[in-house]
């Protein structure tokens, strides 16, 4: 009887166990599984909103780059020449093609298209009218403009980059800039999430859902409609309401979509992108959530089931009393085979971690070696970029070197031995110049043993006319110099020293040329401890988009064949081990100025490096 009594106490224990386990339980199972999908979502959120910018991004700089070409200035000064069309319609193509991007025209002030890169195509923007988008309407403004639409012409959607051409600092027209985002939104398709981008009215123009393109997760009302019609951002797609319901539970945003089948009940992120003024959002279906909410509550009510026959053998241990002791004494013995067991486990544990410490130590010491090879393959590695700076550097005095043999055989058929004699000891010296360029390049594979010390200013520009002269000369160009002092010295290597001033003469020099002033000026002055050193032209100054770059290695603005783009990286990188510094600028009065700042040193009759 009161076995029987015991045993209905335990069964209402356990229905009173299931019944809150039921209750409470759901509630948490949901709470943390939303949770966990709300982290999930939101890193799926970040890496979409990181996608989209950094797509955007590429493209933002490239129409003002674009605005400022030649070709482009010239047709919106002179639209109805045809030459400047025919050109400027190459142009745009080869760069389109050339970027990947969708299309890129020229409009007039107007809203006229005078080219396109798809000026042959079926659907040429040549000769149409886009005055209406509000792109165009802040270019011409003179702004940078962006916004996505879906092109009335080609039909395709894209987002726009606009910036005003200007001429003489007027904006004469706009140049566009339209970018394909197709290849994101096909990312999106077939994932766990739906990922939907809504422009500023809530109209849904990139999703990985096609069923929901051009819906609107907003009321569309009058105002939003009119606003859209406007700027004819969809063309003549069609615009709809999206059947949504929004509720908030534990925090978290959850939106039911009745659209087609049955409603789903969605999970939902949203970050808004400013500078876009776009809002991207993911949804993620909330079902496989209460899935596992129920799956949780299943194992939950399995293991009160579980622990309720655990208490009915618990119950029934005193009637066992005999079996129980047979078993805890088989327990016992089964317990000792496995401590013995457990004990050979541990020393073959043991053996093996000792083979893996040993395998480790050997492991480091062909670390250390590896390390070692490293570096010295570094070296070698910056070997090769100095052999091809050699040849660079190379080329200048061997054109000088064969300036003086043609004029040396000149002078020798016409007898006047002692110039020609002049122009050989020129050449000798240019061949001790390339000799001392060759031993920097040989020194570099280990530690210089040359050292830096006063070198004459006087001297050093002396030594680099020998060397451009003949640049200066096809160039047409004239060297202003102005040393202040002419017993001002600096503290450098002589050579390395000539390697900069003609890397920087040389390309003030490509920049002057053809150009009604061709003056190149030299300038030395000095600020306390410092000498300046100014090399200044009068060509078209540096954008401030290169001079970010002009002293990476590789970087040139030169045509192809016409540079290696290592001239003013080594430049940067000799005054820098001088201790100064090599930076570059606009003067005032345009063109480019490169300064020079090195320790001023005590006067020197001569200067050696």
């Amino acid at each position: 009887m009161k076995q029987r009594f015991r045993v209905l106490v335990g069964l209402c224990l356990l229905s009173a166990a299931c019944y809150a386990a039921i209750s409470s339980g759901r509630e948490f199972a949901t709470r943390s599984y939303m949770n966990d999908a709300s982290l999930q979502a939101g890193s799926a959120l970040r890496l979409a909103v990181s996608a989209l910018a950094g797509h955007l991004s590429r493209y933002e700089p490239l129409p003002e780059l674009i605005a400022d070409h030649d070709n482009i200035k010239q047709l919106v000064n002179d639209p109805g020449n045809e030459a400047l069309r025919s050109r400027a319609n190459t142009y745009l193509k080869e760069i389109n093609a050339l970027l990947e991007s969708s299309d890129i025209y020229v409009m007039r002030m107007n809203g006229d298209t005078i080219a396109a890169s798809n000026y042959d195509g079926p659907t040429s923007f040549v000769g149409e009218n886009f005055s209406y988008r509000p792109y165009f309407q802040d270019a011409a403004r003179g702004g940078q403009a962006r916004f996505y639409a879906l092109g009335t012409t080609s039909l395709k959607r894209g987002y726009y980059f606009a910036s005003p051409i200007q001429v003489n600092r007027t904006v004469r027209g706009v140049i566009v800039f339209k970018v394909d985002i197709d290849s994101i939104e096909a990312s999106w398709k077939g994932g766990e999430y739906k990922i939907l981008v809504s422009d500023p009215e809530g109209i849904i123009f990139m999703t990985g859902s096609p069923e929901w393109l051009y819906s609107s997760v907003l009321p569309l009302t009058e105002e939003r409609l009119r606003r859209t019609q406007a700027s004819r951002r969809y063309a003549e797609a069609a615009l709809r309401p999206l059947p949504i319901s929004e509720q908030y539970a534990n925090g978290h945003r959850l939106l039911t979509v009745a659209d087609g089948a049955a409603p789903r009940e969605y999970l939902t992120l949203s970050h808004y992108m400013k500078d876009a003024d776009w809002t991207v959002s993911v949804l993620m279906d909330t079902s496989s959530v209460h899935s596992q909410a129920r799956t949780m509550l299943i194992a939950v009510l399995l293991s009160i089931g579980l622990l309720g026959l655990v208490v009915a053998i618990v119950l029934q241990r005193r009637a066992r009393a005999q079996e129980r002791m047979r078993m805890q004494i088989d327990a016992r013995n089964e317990l000792e085979e496995r401590v013995e067991e457990r004990t050979a486990a541990l020393a073959r544990v043991n053996e093996r971690i000792e083979e893996e410490i040993a395998e480790r130590r050997l492991t480091e010491q062909k670390l250390r070696q590896t390390q070692a090879d490293l570096i010295q393959a570094g070296k070698l590695a910056g070997l090769g970029q100095m052999s091809a700076a050699l040849s660079h550097e190379l080329n200048q005095p061997l054109a000088a070197a064969k300036t003086y043999v043609d004029s040396a055989a000149m002078l020798i058929e016409r007898d006047r031995v002692d110039e020609a004699r002049d122009n050989l000891s020129r050449i000798s010296g240019l061949i001790d110049r390339m000799a001392s360029i060759s031993r920097h390049l040989r020194n570099f594979a280990r530690k210089p043993n040359e050292k830096v010390g006063p070198v004459s200013l006087a001297t050093a520009i002396t030594d680099t006319l020998e060397i451009v002269s003949a640049r200066l000369k096809v160039a047409d160009a004239t060297l202003v110099i102005d040393l202040g002092e002419p017993s001002a010295a600096v503290q450098a290597g002589s050579v390395r020293l000539q390697q900069v001033l003609v890397n920087i003469i040389t390309n003030a020099a490509d920049a002057v040329e053809g150009l009604d002033d061709r003056r190149i000026h030299v300038v030395a002055a000095r600020d306390g401890a410092k000498m300046i050193i100014t090399v200044r032209d009068h060509g078209a100054g540096v954008p401030p988009s290169i001079a970010q770059r002009i002293f990476d290695p590789f970087f040139s603005t030169k045509g192809v064949g016409r540079g290696l783009g290592l001239g003013l990286s080594i430049s940067y990188n000799i005054i820098k081990d001088f201790g100064g510094s090599l930076s570059v600028g606009n003067a005032e009065d345009g063109g480019a100025e490169f300064r020079i700042v090195l320790d001023a040193a005590p006067v020197v009759s001569e200067a050696a490096e």
